[in-house]
């Protein structure tokens, strides 16, 4: 399963070259109406095509353009889904990315990607991950509010029996000696593995969750997004003592996680980080809010797209699922709105957000109701 990395979106917006396809849609993940995955893709394939040919391709380049993505469409590909699959193609690249996200069907072909979608994973008001770990198992998911996935781990010990095997025996077992009775002077060896006593069983315990929170590091590739831990409760301390990744939460989700099931996990870790999510959008809201009036703010999308360009905006709300179609020319900063799009248009939503967050800046992606002033756009610039 690949996931979308903050790197890899500057390289979706850095390097589209001519006209950019981008295709998003739902996927079912298990059983047999998988097949409905395969019969989606085809669809949305067509329409691309068309979207091509209406664009000034001929017929033949746009079938050669979108070949790359026709390849994947096999039957041992749809056995492998998460709740969403978003695909890039243009002349120099073609990517997927099987996400925890549940897309509505959409394509979008202009010159740049279409990536507004994919804001809730990459922003931080909305990806979370749950380390489900014990001594005989360790799983990692990828979360958001409505959907769970899980992480293939790489470089990662799955127990502490795999985690100590090659360690130095002398820190693994203790060696006594003594004189048995009858007075036999041979000594007998006696070895005392895991949970010898508590100073040994936690050094254990310890240099098995360091090993884990190394490999981590190479998979939580967000560095905002929250960590929640899922284990008994006596190894809580411990595994907070080996962390090494700055959102682990300080509450978790207490118990065997062994005996949880993803979907159960994700539940019990959502109470946990929502509040986080909630007061972070809050505040921005609040801070947006106390600056309206003074010159720093704006929901006008013909001041807020060449602020965003010019690495300005600090703060953007942004409403999902509306596209406000359009042109930026940077050269004589203008720009133009469009009721319906046209040839050369692109989404200025979608814009402002990707160079807002490209730019360092905070983005939310929200329910339209959600963005201040009723608004569609609304920006906090940083000046």
């Amino acid at each position: 399963m690949k996931f979308l990395s903050i790197d890899e979106l500057k390289n979706l917006v850095e390097k589209p070259d001519g006209v950019c396809v981008s295709i998003y849609m739902p996927t079912i993940k298990l059983g047999t109406e998988t097949q409905q995955n395969s019969i989606r893709f085809k669809n949305l394939m067509r329409e691309a095509e068309e979207q091509l040919i209406n664009s000034g391709l001929r017929s033949q380049d746009s079938r050669d353009l979108l070949q790359p993505a026709q390849e994947i469409d096999k039957y041992q590909f749809w056995q492998h889904q998460s709740d969403g699959l978003a695909i890039f193609i243009s002349n120099n690249l073609f990517s997927y990315y099987t996400l925890p996200l549940n897309f509505e069907e959409l394509v979008v072909v202009t010159d740049r990607f279409h990536l507004k979608p994919l804001l809730s994973l990459i922003t931080g008001d909305g990806q979370f991950y749950i380390l489900a770990i014990s001594q005989n198992q360790v799983r990692l998911f990828q979360g958001t509010r409505y959907s769970v996935s899980k992480i293939e781990l790489e470089n990662v010990p799955q127990s502490i029996a795999e985690a100590l095997k090659y360690d130095n025996t002398d820190k693994q077992l203790q060696f006594h000696t003594g004189t048995p009775q009858g007075g036999n002077s041979d000594r007998a060896a006696i070895f005392h593995g895991h949970g010898a006593g508590n100073d040994e069983q936690k050094d254990n315990i310890l240099r098995y969750f360091r090993q884990v929170d190394r490999g981590l590091q190479e998979l939580l590739n967000h560095p905002q997004a929250p960590l929640v831990l899922a284990s008994v409760e006596y190894l809580f301390s411990i595994y907070k003592e080996a962390n090494t990744y700055p959102h682990l939460m300080d509450e978790g989700v207490t118990g065997n996680p062994d005996e949880l099931k993803a979907e159960e996990l994700h539940s019990l870790a959502w109470k946990i980080v929502q509040p986080y999510f909630e007061q972070a959008q809050q505040a921005a809201t609040e801070g947006y809010q106390e600056l309206t009036g003074t010159g720093q703010t704006s929901n006008n999308i013909k001041e807020i797209v060449p602020m965003a360009y010019y690495k300005l905006v600090d703060t953007l709300f942004v409403a999902v699922g509306i596209q406000q179609w359009g042109s930026f020319t940077p050269e004589s900063n203008q720009v133009e709105l469009h009721q319906e799009k046209e040839i050369g248009d692109e989404d200025l939503m979608d814009f402002a957000a990707i160079h807002t967050l490209l730019n360092g800046g905070t983005v939310y992606a929200v329910e339209p109701e959600l963005v201040p002033e009723n608004a569609l756009l609304a920006a906090v610039f940083r000046y």
